[in-house]
């Protein structure tokens, strides 16, 4: 690796981040809801009574993933709808 590029590489990789977090405004939801979650399993983990640990982690996979699906599936309706239907500006192409 070369030493001359410090910080730049990471300034670039926030600055793609936003720019694709504002084209595709779902995908960061998808992402905190997963964490949101994510932690609150975790924080109900102590208080799951005799319910099995497995049992315990796998429902707490589905929900998360179940939120993230959700998340993509409203994005996709969302752009189809920007491509498709919305009005467009007569001066852009």
């Amino acid at each position: 690796m070369c030493a001359d590029r410090s910080w730049s590489a990471d300034e670039e990789q926030s600055s793609k981040l936003m720019r694709k977090a504002k084209e595709s405004p779902f995908v960061p939801v998808g992402m905190a809801g997963f964490l949101g979650v994510v932690a609150y399993g975790l924080y109900k983990l102590k208080a799951r009574g005799d319910t099995k640990m497995s049992i315990h982690l796998i429902h707490m996979r589905v929900r998360a993933q179940g939120f993230v699906v959700g998340a993509m599936t409203l994005g996709v309706i969302y752009s189809m709808y920007k491509e498709y239907l919305a009005p467009k500006d007569p001066e852009e192409k």
